[in-house]
Protein backbone atom coordinates (compact mmCIF):
# COMPACT_ATOMS: atom_id res chain seq x y z
CA UNK A 1 0.00 0.00 0.00
CA UNK A 2 1.00 3.59 -0.64
CA UNK A 3 0.82 6.70 1.42
CA UNK A 4 -2.65 7.52 1.01
CA UNK A 5 -5.15 8.93 3.88
CA UNK A 6 -7.54 6.10 3.35
CA UNK A 7 -6.49 3.32 1.48
CA UNK A 8 -8.25 -0.81 1.25
CA UNK A 9 -7.44 -3.51 -0.13
CA UNK A 10 -9.64 -7.09 -0.39
CA UNK A 11 -11.86 -5.79 2.33
CA UNK A 12 -14.17 -8.51 3.76
CA UNK A 13 -16.48 -8.19 6.42
CA UNK A 14 -19.00 -11.16 7.45
CA UNK A 15 -21.54 -11.66 10.14
CA UNK A 16 -21.61 -15.51 10.17
CA UNK A 17 -22.93 -16.54 6.53
CA UNK A 18 -23.78 -13.14 5.32
CA UNK A 19 -20.91 -11.17 3.44
CA UNK A 20 -21.55 -7.42 4.08
CA UNK A 21 -18.48 -6.14 2.61
CA UNK A 22 -17.18 -8.97 -0.04
CA UNK A 23 -13.60 -7.32 -1.69
CA UNK A 24 -13.45 -3.42 -1.44
CA UNK A 25 -10.44 -2.12 -2.77
CA UNK A 26 -10.31 2.01 -2.00
CA UNK A 27 -7.49 4.09 -2.57
CA UNK A 28 -8.72 8.09 -1.48
CA UNK A 29 -6.39 10.54 -2.35
CA UNK A 30 -5.16 13.44 -0.07
CA UNK A 31 -7.50 16.38 -0.07
CA UNK A 32 -10.41 15.00 -1.50
CA UNK A 33 -13.84 14.25 -1.06
CA UNK A 34 -14.70 10.93 -2.32
CA UNK A 35 -18.20 9.59 -2.09
CA UNK A 36 -19.33 5.98 -1.74
CA UNK A 37 -22.90 5.63 -3.11
CA UNK A 38 -25.40 2.60 -2.39
CA UNK A 39 -28.66 1.95 -1.15
CA UNK A 40 -29.32 0.97 2.02
CA UNK A 41 -27.95 -2.37 3.36
CA UNK A 42 -25.29 -2.16 0.25
CA UNK A 43 -21.95 -2.15 2.56
CA UNK A 44 -21.37 1.74 3.10
CA UNK A 45 -21.57 1.80 6.74
CA UNK A 46 -20.00 -1.59 7.28
CA UNK A 47 -17.19 -0.74 5.56
CA UNK A 48 -16.65 3.31 7.27
CA UNK A 49 -16.58 1.24 10.59
CA UNK A 50 -13.87 -1.41 9.51
CA UNK A 51 -11.85 2.35 8.08
CA UNK A 52 -12.86 3.73 11.27
CA UNK A 53 -11.82 0.75 14.07
CA UNK A 54 -15.51 0.49 15.27
CA UNK A 55 -15.37 -3.33 13.23
CA UNK A 56 -12.53 -5.81 12.37
CA UNK A 57 -12.20 -6.64 9.27
CA UNK A 58 -12.62 -10.55 8.51
CA UNK A 59 -10.07 -10.48 5.52
CA UNK A 60 -8.06 -8.03 3.61
CA UNK A 61 -5.89 -4.63 4.87
CA UNK A 62 -6.98 -1.08 5.54
CA UNK A 63 -4.71 1.72 6.45
CA UNK A 64 -5.97 5.33 7.48
CA UNK A 65 -3.95 7.90 7.82
CA UNK A 66 -1.40 6.06 7.51
CA UNK A 67 -1.88 3.86 10.09
CA UNK A 68 -3.36 -0.01 9.71
CA UNK A 69 -6.73 0.15 11.34
CA UNK A 70 -6.14 -3.24 13.16
CA UNK A 71 -2.50 -3.17 14.37
CA UNK A 72 -2.23 0.81 14.79
CA UNK A 73 -6.50 1.09 16.24
CA UNK A 74 -5.38 3.85 18.69
CA UNK A 75 -3.23 6.06 15.77
CA UNK A 76 -6.27 6.19 13.48
CA UNK A 77 -8.39 7.20 16.10
CA UNK A 78 -6.23 10.21 17.10
CA UNK A 79 -5.58 11.14 13.30
CA UNK A 80 -9.85 11.31 12.16
CA UNK A 81 -13.15 12.82 12.78
CA UNK A 82 -16.07 10.57 12.58
CA UNK A 83 -19.45 11.61 12.28
CA UNK A 84 -21.71 7.73 12.19
CA UNK A 85 -25.33 8.15 10.71
CA UNK A 86 -26.92 7.67 14.16
CA UNK A 87 -24.97 10.26 16.48
CA UNK A 88 -25.09 8.96 19.56
CA UNK A 89 -25.25 12.20 21.64
CA UNK A 90 -26.41 12.43 25.07
CA UNK A 91 -30.11 14.75 25.31
CA UNK A 92 -28.91 15.86 28.63
CA UNK A 93 -25.97 17.77 27.54
CA UNK A 94 -25.35 20.69 26.27
CA UNK A 95 -23.59 21.74 23.15
CA UNK A 96 -20.86 23.18 25.20
CA UNK A 97 -20.44 20.60 27.56
CA UNK A 98 -20.10 17.65 24.88
CA UNK A 99 -17.57 20.20 23.31
CA UNK A 100 -15.38 20.13 26.85
CA UNK A 101 -16.07 16.55 27.27
CA UNK A 102 -14.96 15.47 23.77
CA UNK A 103 -11.55 18.04 24.31
CA UNK A 104 -10.84 15.99 27.47
CA UNK A 105 -11.30 13.03 25.74
CA UNK A 106 -8.85 14.01 22.99
CA UNK A 107 -6.65 15.48 25.57
CA UNK A 108 -6.72 18.74 24.32
CA UNK A 109 -5.88 21.46 26.59
CA UNK A 110 -8.57 23.73 28.23
CA UNK A 111 -7.88 26.97 27.11
CA UNK A 112 -7.12 25.47 23.40
CA UNK A 113 -10.43 23.77 24.06
CA UNK A 114 -12.54 26.89 24.66
CA UNK A 115 -11.17 28.78 21.46
CA UNK A 116 -11.50 25.53 19.28
CA UNK A 117 -14.81 24.78 20.72
CA UNK A 118 -16.38 28.16 20.19
CA UNK A 119 -14.95 28.66 16.78
CA UNK A 120 -16.72 25.15 15.37
CA UNK A 121 -19.76 26.50 17.09
CA UNK A 122 -19.81 29.67 14.84
CA UNK A 123 -18.93 27.81 12.16
CA UNK A 124 -21.60 25.16 12.18
CA UNK A 125 -24.26 27.78 13.32
CA UNK A 126 -24.57 26.98 16.95
CA UNK A 127 -23.57 29.19 19.05
CA UNK A 128 -26.78 30.46 19.89
CA UNK A 129 -27.86 27.13 21.39
CA UNK A 130 -23.98 26.57 22.90
CA UNK A 131 -26.01 26.50 26.30
CA UNK A 132 -29.12 24.48 25.16
CA UNK A 133 -29.26 20.97 26.31
CA UNK A 134 -29.16 18.92 23.19
CA UNK A 135 -32.14 17.00 23.81
CA UNK A 136 -34.18 20.46 22.65
CA UNK A 137 -32.11 20.74 19.23
CA UNK A 138 -33.73 19.69 15.94
CA UNK A 139 -32.47 16.96 13.34
CA UNK A 140 -30.40 19.18 11.83
CA UNK A 141 -28.88 20.69 14.84
CA UNK A 142 -27.53 17.74 16.22
CA UNK A 143 -25.99 16.71 13.10
CA UNK A 144 -24.04 20.01 12.66
CA UNK A 145 -23.41 19.64 16.51
CA UNK A 146 -22.16 15.97 15.68
CA UNK A 147 -19.75 17.84 13.48
CA UNK A 148 -18.00 20.12 15.26
CA UNK A 149 -17.62 17.11 17.69
CA UNK A 150 -15.90 15.30 15.19
CA UNK A 151 -13.96 17.92 14.01
CA UNK A 152 -12.50 19.29 17.43
CA UNK A 153 -8.99 18.27 17.32
CA UNK A 154 -8.42 18.80 13.88
CA UNK A 155 -8.53 15.73 12.17
CA UNK A 156 -6.63 14.83 9.00
CA UNK A 157 -9.49 12.55 7.50
CA UNK A 158 -12.74 12.86 8.25
CA UNK A 159 -15.62 10.19 7.45
CA UNK A 160 -19.66 11.03 6.98
CA UNK A 161 -21.63 8.61 6.92
CA UNK A 162 -24.97 9.45 5.75
CA UNK A 163 -24.47 12.66 7.22
CA UNK A 164 -27.84 14.32 5.87
CA UNK A 165 -30.13 11.32 6.35
CA UNK A 166 -33.99 12.54 7.60
CA UNK A 167 -32.55 16.59 7.09
CA UNK A 168 -35.14 19.34 5.62
CA UNK A 169 -33.61 20.72 2.46
CA UNK A 170 -31.73 23.91 4.36
CA UNK A 171 -30.21 21.81 6.81
CA UNK A 172 -28.99 19.79 3.96
CA UNK A 173 -27.80 22.24 1.53
CA UNK A 174 -25.84 24.19 5.24
CA UNK A 175 -24.36 20.74 5.90
CA UNK A 176 -22.84 20.74 2.05
CA UNK A 177 -21.39 23.96 2.41
CA UNK A 178 -19.86 22.83 5.10
CA UNK A 179 -18.31 19.92 3.55
CA UNK A 180 -16.90 22.15 1.22
CA UNK A 181 -15.40 24.51 3.28
CA UNK A 182 -13.64 22.00 5.56
CA UNK A 183 -12.18 20.45 2.01
CA UNK A 184 -11.45 23.98 0.36
CA UNK A 185 -10.36 26.03 2.85
CA UNK A 186 -8.80 23.20 5.28
CA UNK A 187 -7.68 20.46 2.98
CA UNK A 188 -9.56 17.88 4.88
CA UNK A 189 -9.78 14.88 3.16
CA UNK A 190 -13.39 13.32 3.32
CA UNK A 191 -15.00 10.24 2.23
CA UNK A 192 -18.76 10.45 2.21
CA UNK A 193 -21.30 8.00 1.99
CA UNK A 194 -24.54 8.49 0.82
CA UNK A 195 -27.62 6.97 -0.58
CA UNK A 196 -28.51 10.49 -2.37
CA UNK A 197 -27.20 10.92 -5.80
CA UNK A 198 -27.77 14.71 -6.06
CA UNK A 199 -25.56 14.23 -2.69
CA UNK A 200 -23.00 12.21 -4.36
CA UNK A 201 -22.97 14.64 -7.42
CA UNK A 202 -22.29 17.95 -5.77
CA UNK A 203 -19.31 16.90 -3.43
CA UNK A 204 -17.54 14.33 -4.47
CA UNK A 205 -14.46 14.61 -6.77
CA UNK A 206 -14.62 10.77 -7.56
CA UNK A 207 -17.45 8.23 -6.54
CA UNK A 208 -17.53 4.41 -6.01
CA UNK A 209 -20.73 2.84 -6.29
CA UNK A 210 -21.09 -0.29 -4.04
CA UNK A 211 -23.94 -2.69 -4.22
CA UNK A 212 -24.36 -5.67 -2.62
CA UNK A 213 -20.75 -5.29 -0.32
CA UNK A 214 -19.05 -4.93 -4.28
CA UNK A 215 -18.02 -1.76 -5.88
CA UNK A 216 -19.43 -2.41 -9.13
CA UNK A 217 -18.34 1.31 -10.56
CA UNK A 218 -15.76 3.93 -9.56
CA UNK A 219 -14.68 7.33 -11.20
CA UNK A 220 -15.31 10.91 -11.70
CA UNK A 221 -18.80 11.33 -11.76
CA UNK A 222 -18.49 13.05 -15.55
CA UNK A 223 -16.65 10.22 -16.69
CA UNK A 224 -18.94 7.50 -14.98
CA UNK A 225 -22.32 9.32 -16.85
CA UNK A 226 -20.23 9.21 -20.16
CA UNK A 227 -20.08 5.82 -20.04
CA UNK A 228 -23.52 4.97 -20.20
CA UNK A 229 -24.00 6.76 -23.10
CA UNK A 230 -27.14 7.48 -24.59
CA UNK A 231 -30.13 9.91 -22.55
CA UNK A 232 -32.55 7.98 -20.99
CA UNK A 233 -36.34 8.10 -22.70
CA UNK A 234 -38.47 7.01 -19.75
CA UNK A 235 -42.37 6.49 -20.95
CA UNK A 236 -45.20 6.33 -19.25
CA UNK A 237 -47.97 3.90 -20.12
CA UNK A 238 -51.65 5.02 -20.25
CA UNK A 239 -52.23 1.10 -19.60
CA UNK A 240 -49.68 0.20 -17.39
CA UNK A 241 -47.68 -3.17 -17.29
CA UNK A 242 -50.43 -4.61 -19.44
CA UNK A 243 -48.83 -3.19 -22.82
CA UNK A 244 -45.41 -3.01 -21.46
CA UNK A 245 -43.88 -6.14 -23.60
CA UNK A 246 -45.34 -4.80 -27.00
CA UNK A 247 -44.00 -1.21 -25.74
CA UNK A 248 -40.70 -3.10 -25.33
CA UNK A 249 -41.10 -4.36 -28.89
CA UNK A 250 -41.69 -1.24 -30.02
CA UNK A 251 -38.44 0.60 -28.93
CA UNK A 252 -36.07 -2.17 -29.16
CA UNK A 253 -34.68 -0.70 -32.63
CA UNK A 254 -34.33 2.87 -31.11
CA UNK A 255 -31.77 1.63 -28.17
CA UNK A 256 -31.07 -0.73 -25.08
CA UNK A 257 -33.75 -1.40 -22.80
CA UNK A 258 -33.04 0.20 -19.49
CA UNK A 259 -34.57 -0.46 -15.89
CA UNK A 260 -37.36 1.40 -14.77
CA UNK A 261 -40.39 1.05 -12.20
CA UNK A 262 -43.55 -0.50 -12.69
CA UNK A 263 -46.07 0.75 -15.49
CA UNK A 264 -43.13 2.71 -17.52
CA UNK A 265 -41.11 1.42 -20.22
CA UNK A 266 -37.44 2.73 -19.96
CA UNK A 267 -34.71 2.87 -23.46
CA UNK A 268 -30.94 4.73 -24.27
CA UNK A 269 -32.24 6.71 -27.33
CA UNK A 270 -30.18 6.64 -29.62
CA UNK A 271 -30.32 10.16 -31.29
CA UNK A 272 -31.66 11.81 -28.46
CA UNK A 273 -34.63 13.94 -28.62
CA UNK A 274 -34.76 14.57 -32.48
CA UNK A 275 -36.21 10.61 -32.73
CA UNK A 276 -39.16 11.46 -29.86
CA UNK A 277 -41.88 11.89 -32.51
CA UNK A 278 -40.69 8.79 -34.60
CA UNK A 279 -40.93 6.87 -30.99
CA UNK A 280 -44.53 8.13 -30.57
CA UNK A 281 -45.12 6.69 -33.76
CA UNK A 282 -43.86 3.47 -33.06
CA UNK A 283 -45.67 3.10 -29.96
CA UNK A 284 -49.18 4.10 -31.73
CA UNK A 285 -48.69 1.56 -34.78
CA UNK A 286 -48.55 -1.41 -31.62
CA UNK A 287 -51.53 0.34 -30.22
CA UNK A 288 -49.83 1.67 -27.05
CA UNK A 289 -50.97 4.54 -25.42
CA UNK A 290 -48.55 6.98 -23.95
CA UNK A 291 -49.78 9.34 -20.81
CA UNK A 292 -46.04 10.65 -20.52
CA UNK A 293 -42.47 10.81 -21.76
CA UNK A 294 -39.33 12.41 -20.31
CA UNK A 295 -35.79 12.38 -21.59
CA UNK A 296 -32.87 13.17 -19.52
CA UNK A 297 -29.18 12.75 -19.73
CA UNK A 298 -27.11 10.20 -18.30
CA UNK A 299 -27.77 10.36 -14.49
CA UNK A 300 -25.73 8.24 -11.48
CA UNK A 301 -29.24 6.93 -11.14
CA UNK A 302 -28.40 5.50 -14.91
CA UNK A 303 -24.96 4.55 -14.02
CA UNK A 304 -26.34 2.39 -11.34
CA UNK A 305 -28.59 0.70 -13.35
CA UNK A 306 -26.38 0.01 -15.75
CA UNK A 307 -24.19 -1.17 -13.61
CA UNK A 308 -27.01 -3.37 -11.39
CA UNK A 309 -29.83 -3.96 -13.87
CA UNK A 310 -31.84 -1.30 -11.38
CA UNK A 311 -32.70 2.12 -10.09
CA UNK A 312 -30.78 3.51 -7.10
CA UNK A 313 -33.78 6.08 -6.10
CA UNK A 314 -36.84 4.64 -4.24
CA UNK A 315 -34.49 1.44 -3.26
CA UNK A 316 -36.22 -0.34 -0.36
CA UNK A 317 -35.24 -0.30 2.54
CA UNK A 318 -32.55 -2.17 4.32
CA UNK A 319 -33.10 -5.27 6.18
CA UNK A 320 -29.22 -6.97 6.76
CA UNK A 321 -26.83 -6.49 9.04
CA UNK A 322 -25.04 -3.39 7.45
CA UNK A 323 -27.22 -0.52 8.77
CA UNK A 324 -27.04 -2.74 12.48
CA UNK A 325 -29.86 -2.14 14.90
CA UNK A 326 -29.78 -3.16 18.22
CA UNK A 327 -28.59 -6.39 18.91
CA UNK A 328 -26.10 -6.84 16.10
CA UNK A 329 -22.67 -6.75 17.49
CA UNK A 330 -19.24 -6.94 15.48
CA UNK A 331 -16.39 -9.28 16.56
CA UNK A 332 -14.88 -6.89 18.61
CA UNK A 333 -18.05 -6.28 20.84
CA UNK A 334 -18.95 -3.02 19.19
CA UNK A 335 -22.51 -2.70 17.90
CA UNK A 336 -22.61 -1.23 14.94
CA UNK A 337 -24.67 1.93 15.62
CA UNK A 338 -23.18 4.39 17.67
CA UNK A 339 -21.45 7.67 16.38
CA UNK A 340 -17.87 7.52 18.29
CA UNK A 341 -19.03 4.94 20.79
CA UNK A 342 -15.55 3.91 23.04
CA UNK A 343 -12.88 5.49 24.77
CA UNK A 344 -10.88 8.26 23.91
CA UNK A 345 -7.90 8.24 21.46
CA UNK A 346 -5.95 5.83 23.72
CA UNK A 347 -7.59 2.34 23.39
CA UNK A 348 -7.49 -0.80 21.29
CA UNK A 349 -10.67 -1.99 21.82
CA UNK A 350 -13.38 -0.70 19.50
CA UNK A 351 -16.32 -1.56 21.86
CA UNK A 352 -19.28 1.24 23.45
CA UNK A 353 -17.66 4.26 25.06
CA UNK A 354 -14.59 3.94 22.53
CA UNK A 355 -14.78 7.33 20.67
CA UNK A 356 -12.82 7.60 17.44
CA UNK A 357 -12.93 11.29 17.17
CA UNK A 358 -17.16 12.10 16.60
CA UNK A 359 -19.43 12.07 19.60
CA UNK A 360 -18.01 11.78 22.99
CA UNK A 361 -21.76 12.22 24.00
CA UNK A 362 -22.33 8.34 23.90
CA UNK A 363 -19.27 8.13 26.84
CA UNK A 364 -21.39 10.16 29.39
CA UNK A 365 -25.06 7.75 28.40
CA UNK A 366 -22.76 4.56 29.19
CA UNK A 367 -21.51 5.82 32.20
CA UNK A 368 -24.80 6.79 33.58
CA UNK A 369 -26.20 3.01 32.45
CA UNK A 370 -23.56 1.44 34.40
CA UNK A 371 -24.73 3.29 37.35
CA UNK A 372 -28.08 1.84 37.47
Amino acid sequence: MGDLPIEASGLVRRFGDFVAVDRVDLAVRSGEVFGFLGPNGAGKSTTVRMLTTLLTPTEGTARVAGYDVVREASKVRRAIGVALQDAAIDPLMTGNELLRLQAALQGIPRSAAARRGAELLERVGLTAAGDKRVGAYSGGMRRRLDLALALLHEPRVLFLDEPTTGLDPSSRLNLWEEVRYLNSELGTTVLLTTQYLEEADQLAERIAIIDGGRIVREGRSGDLKAEVGSPTLRIELADGDGVAAQAEAALAPFGEARPCEAGFVAVGLSGGAARMAEVVRALDEVGVTVAGMELHNPTLDDVFADATGRRLEGAAEDTGPDEAGPGTMGSDGSDGRGSGAGAGPGGDGAGPGAGVGGSAAAVSAGRRRGRR
